[in-house]
């Protein structure tokens, strides 16, 4: 079942569903059946262009953890106030600024979805593990637990002109 974004309002009220900071009230950040998540204060991308960075990565053979490949090779950096363009042909990682708790006994999942209208300029956000599960930051041993941001896989499949 799809929620409409009254239930979804309701589901809130009701604790059903945490979002912190809580969602606002403007009308561009609600559609009928969703609430539109906001890029946080951070993008991460890989550096590969150190010696010792991997060439190429199999899944299937021998080869750093994705949790060694993390810490050597991915540096965040802050989005400054005006923005951080997507360049052409590169990938990042994100986080949302909202953080979200869908508790156990809610028995609602979620999904994240990239919007259309920037997938039309060649902008992929998130299409990998959309669904968020019940249960996602259930923390009952810490009251002042805010929930977790959603990661976001984004990167620009366009292709400038040349000149």
């Amino acid at each position: 079942m799809i929620l409409c974004d009254r239930e979804i309002k309701a589901a809130l009220e009701r604790g059903s569903i945490r979002i912190t900071p809580g969602p606002r009230s403007e009308a561009y950040l609600w559609c009928s059946t969703a609430l539109d998540l906001r890029l946080g204060e951070q993008l991460a991308s890989w550096d590969l262009s150190a010696a010792d960075a991997p060439r190429n990565f199999s899944p299937a053979g021998p080869h750093p953890t994705i949790t060694e490949l993390i810490a050597r090779f991915l540096r965040s950096t802050p989005i400054p106030p005006e923005g951080c363009p997507i360049l052409p042909g590169k990938f990042y990682l994100g986080w949302t600024l909202e953080q979200i708790q869908l508790p156990h006994r809610s028995r609602l999942a979620a999904r994240v979805e990239g919007k259309s209208s920037l997938a039309r300029l060649g902008l992929g956000v998130h299409v990998t593990a959309p669904t968020i599960h019940a249960g996602l930051g259930d923390k009952p041993a810490n009251p002042d637990f805010l929930g977790n941001p959603i990661q976001l896989e984004i990167w620009n499949t366009a292709r400038c002109p040349s000149s």
